[in-house]
């Protein structure tokens, strides 16, 4: 388990994560990925949410813009 105290420092790295579900699920593959990536992912801030419009004007897939931050070692 993490202990929380003093003395902490982070990164932030950006990623954006992709579905067709939802703005979560692509909030999910994103942190998916990057926990797999990165030793030690922490936490995470939405910055933006885009998607595409598919022709019949429903949201065929979410984009969204996450900065993740991992503790440095």
């Amino acid at each position: 388990t993490m202990t929380y105290g003093t003395g902490r420092v982070y990164k932030k790295i950006e990623v954006v994560g992709v579905a067709a579900g939802s703005i979560e699920a692509a909030i999910e593959a994103a942190l998916v990925k990057a926990h797999g990536t990165l030793k030690g992912l922490s936490w995470f801030e939405v910055q933006d949410v885009h998607g595409h419009v598919d022709d019949t004007g429903k949201v065929s897939e979410y984009q969204v813009g996450l900065k993740v931050a991992f503790e440095l070692d």
